[in-house]
C-alpha cells in the first residue's frame, strides 16, 4: 500500500488508485500518458494515485482500485470521455464532468 493511500486512510478520505496497462510491443505507452494526463486533470482531488504498468500482448486496461473498468479486447479503445465517466461512477459519482456528461443531440 503506498504512503498516499496509508495516508487517505488515517484522515477519512477514500483512496482511488487508477492503473492503466498498455502495450510495450504495440507503443501505447503515449496513448496510456495522455489518458492518464487527462484523469489526473479531471479527478485531481479524488485520485490518489495513478500507475502506467507496461504490458504485452495488445494490452490496454484502465483499472480503479483493481476493478476494470476498461478492456481495449472488449470495448476497443476508450474516448477519454467514456473512461472519465467510469472512473467518476467508482470515485466521484455526484461530481459533474461538464462537456463529457452531454449526451449528443440527435
Amino acid at each position: 500500500m503506498t504512503t498516499e493511500m496509508t495516508t487517505a486512510m488515517t484522515t477519512g478520505m477514500t483512496a482511488h488508485r487508477v492503473e492503466i496497462e498498455y502495450c510495450t510491443q504495440c507503443r501505447w505507452l503515449p496513448r496510456a500518458a495522455w489518458l492518464a494526463q487527462e484523469l489526473l486533470t479531471t479527478f485531481e482531488t479524488e485520485l490518489t494515485e495513478l500507475a502506467l504498468k507496461p504490458g504485452r500482448g495488445g494490452v490496454f486496461v484502465v483499472r480503479v482500485n483493481d476493478e476494470v473498468v476498461w478492456d481495449r479486447r472488449d470495448q476497443g479503445f476508450p474516448e477519454p470521455t467514456a473512461v472519465k465517466q467510469a472512473v467518476r461512477d467508482r470515485v466521484a459519482p455526484g461530481k459533474p464532468l461538464g462537456h463529457s456528461d452531454r449526451t449528443p443531440s440527435p
